[in-house]
């Protein structure tokens, strides 16, 4: 009897028990694999966005495609001195300046709206950005950001012309703008702006009502909290080849120092303008002329404060 018994939990019952324990071992190791599998797949399609392809809402004077936050207020601070040229009786410029100041307020992290304004012509400029779409990896494959920027300028200035109506309408301009950026890596972040500029008024009938440009800018990373900025506005054809328009292209190159509550933005550019009309069509100064001679070089800074609402 035994020697059955031992021929049946030998043959039988022993081998039963080492499949039902290997099985038992192996379950774990393949619901593993099932359960990371499905979380590989979960992670395939999450849509990843790309964050801070740029430092601040401008480059140096043109929108970025950032935005300001939901729910936060930004207050930015903007000086263009005067000429490099002056020499140091003036102390290359810096005892004059050309001043803008403006708050700008996230209604939602796609949508920001903002209100300033600038000495030049004592002018009160309001805009707006909405981001179209944002850069992004994942579920949504999106190569580049888009935002849609538009504004209007009012010059309050005492009119000074006697043969000409002080029509309010002509005191306004218009601007639409298309950013379209890549940050290609931590280092470098290119963008493209397609711009539309409307005068009402313009100084004489040889001079455009309608200016488009061709905004190009571009940051790369020098340090953690450093990053070199350029900005170039190219104003289309035909009307840089319209002699009385004698607009010069916008160039200007900078640093972005990040400080946590504050960005620093120190720059020199051809222009004392920061605003569409003016220093994209107003441009008069050239960077080179009869050699670098920083007659028409301007030294300036933004300084950006963020609060949270």
């Amino acid at each position: 009897m035994n020697t059955v018994l031992q021929i049946i939990m030998k043959q039988i019952l022993l081998p039963i028990a080492t499949s039902l324990i290997l099985l038992l071992i192996g379950f774990p190791s393949k619901a593993q694999e099932d359960i990371m599998s499905r979380l590989d797949t979960m992670v395939d399609k999450e849509t990843n966005y790309i964050e801070a392809t740029f430092k601040s809402s401008r480059i140096v004077n043109g929108h970025s495609i950032e935005q300001v936050g939901d729910d936060q207020l930004h207050f930015r601070i903007s000086h263009r001195f005067n000429q490099l040229g002056q020499g140091w009786r003036s102390l290359w410029g810096l005892d004059g300046a050309n001043m803008y100041l403006s708050l700008e307020y996230g209604i939602s992290d796609k949508f920001m709206v903002g209100l300033g304004r600038t000495t030049e012509l004592k002018t009160y400029h309001g805009f707006q950005k909405y981001a179209i779409t944002r850069q992004s990896t994942g579920k949504k494959n999106m190569p580049v950001s888009i935002s849609l920027h538009s504004s209007i300028s009012l010059n309050t200035v005492e009119w000074n012309n006697p043969q000409k109506h002080d029509d309010f309408a002509g005191r306004i301009s218009y601007t639409h703008q298309l950013p379209i950026a890549r940050k290609f890596n931590e280092d470098i972040s290119l963008q493209v702006t397609p711009t539309y500029i409307h005068r009402n008024l313009v100084d004489n009938p040889g001079v455009p009502n309608d200016i488009y440009s061709l905004g190009m800018g571009g940051s790369l990373r020098l340090t953690k909290w450093v990053r070199f900025n350029a900005e170039y506005f190219y104003v289309l054809s035909p009307f840089d080849n319209d002699k009385s328009f004698d607009n010069v292209n916008n160039l200007s190159l900078g640093f972005d120092i990040h400080t946590g509550g504050h960005v620093f933005q120190l720059h020199f550019t051809n222009s004392q303008s920061m605003i569409e009309p003016y220093y994209i069509a107003g441009t008069k100064e050239k960077w080179i002329d009869n050699g670098l001679n920083f007659e028409g070089i301007y030294f300036g800074f933004n300084i950006l404060r963020v609060f949270a609402l």
